[in-house]
């Protein structure tokens, strides 16, 4: 009964998400791969033990970035529209995000998500006055501000002992996500209306994904081969990028920068304060330690904050009219397209880099010198060799060969 129940329920999962990639994959790979191995977490010391990995990762990529340069501080546009308060929602609004939101569990969860869906007709007028006095207020609940971490392998086939290959996975509680949801669609409704997001960001936007950024930069690249030019391309990728943003950089930034204020601004700032996490695993919870810094892991709001945090870098690139730019998430791709007898232009992708370079400590970032290989960029006519920054280049001729 118990195979004829398995069977039944995974021919049914397939046939539901036939159009639907990654479930299908995840449920073959599921059947075919071989079980994760378990992670060696046998008492609260264990689980201690990956708590103060984590935060000591954090800690030392911090401790790399340079100090802040004292240079002219950056002129600020003003913004042309303002949003300081909330709309209220309705219980159908809260209905209809319950039933387009995926089933995720929480340990830290009163109810299951299943359970809380099926039980919502009875509790959904209570999580919905929740939801307005949140908004009305501009706090964010204590109560949802403490994750849970479970560890998983960054890849199959990893030594569970060595604590490097986890990879911390956060989860918040489901009221957490519905409250953030809410906020997430009036903060869209925003930046869509003013114009704010960076153009050329395809990361966590609506109809902007991995394949809008393919194709921008694959079609930039070979309209400059058919026209004769060659193309250096750079790719930059940052360290932990969303863990070590700074509250108050990006509180700034949403005041300066986007025109939150009132209380929606003081919402914001709530939901960024006094948050924590702590480490569970086999049902074994860790301590629970301060996030001091970063957009909250697992959240619906996080992804949407760090593109906002990332503003001022793209217009720094629009500074250099020969460098073009693509960004996804945390990673950067920038090109410089020239003929064959423009070498000077490669000095302003140069200039580019070091000026990236310094807005990146400037913010608390860091670049990831593990996924980048060590080069040296030659400054034409000048013999100068350029070693501040680890990037990965390569240079593509218009031959019929490349």
């Amino acid at each position: 009964m118990v195979e004829n129940a398995r069977s039944d329920y995974i021919r049914q999962l397939v046939t539901v998400n036939k159009k639907n990639p990654k479930v299908l994959f995840d449920t073959i790979n599921s059947l075919v791969c071989s079980a994760a191995p378990v992670t060696p977490v046998f008492c609260e010391a264990d689980s201690n033990a990956l708590l103060r990995f984590f935060t000591d990762k954090i800690k030392m990529i911090k401790e790399k970035i340079p100090p802040l340069l004292c240079g002219t501080p950056a002129v600020i546009e003003p913004v042309s529209s303002l949003w300081s308060s909330f709309k209220s929602v309705t219980l159908t609004d809260i209905s209809a995000l319950v039933t387009k939101m995926k089933p995720s569990s929480c340990s830290s969860d009163v109810l299951p998500c299943r359970l809380f869906v099926k039980v919502f007709d009875v509790i959904g007028p209570w999580v919905t006055k929740m939801v307005n006095l949140s908004l009305s207020t501009g706090v964010f609940p204590s109560t949802f501000k403490h994750a849970i971490v479970e560890p998983l392998l960054k890849k199959t086939g990893l030594d569970p002992t060595v604590l490097s290959n986890f990879r911390p996975i956060s989860k918040l509680p489901l009221l957490s996500k519905i409250l953030e949801k809410v906020v997430s669609e009036q903060l869209s409704l925003f930046l869509d209306q003013g114009n704010i997001h960076e153009t050329f960001q395809s990361g966590f936007r609506k109809l902007h994904s991995t394949e809008t950024a393919l194709l921008k930069v694959s079609s930039d690249i070979m309209m400059s081969a058919d026209s004769g030019k060659c193309t250096v391309l750079v790719l930059l990728d940052l360290s932990s990028a969303f863990d070590t943003v700074d509250h108050q950089i990006l509180l700034r930034r949403l005041r300066d920068e986007v025109g939150l204020s009132g209380s929606v601004l003081h919402w914001f700032s709530s939901y960024l304060s006094g948050r924590s996490f702590s480490v569970t695993v086999n049902q074994i919870r860790s301590e629970s330690a301060d996030l001091l810094c970063g957009v909250p892991q697992g959240s619906v709001l996080g992804p949407v904050l760090f593109l906002l945090y990332l503003i001022p870098l793209g217009k720094i690139i629009q500074g250099f009219p020969d460098v073009t730019y693509h960004m996804f998430a945390d990673d950067f791709q920038l090109y410089c397209s020239f003929k064959p007898t423009e070498l000077q232009r490669l000095s302003s992708l140069v200039q580019c880099l070091v000026e990236i370079k310094h807005w990146l400590s400037d913010n608390t970032l860091q670049l990831n010198e593990d996924k980048t290989d060590p080069s040296r960029l030659l400054l034409p006519g000048s013999g100068t060799i350029f070693h501040s920054l680890c990037v990965r280049w390569s240079l593509l001729t218009p031959s019929k060969s490349n």
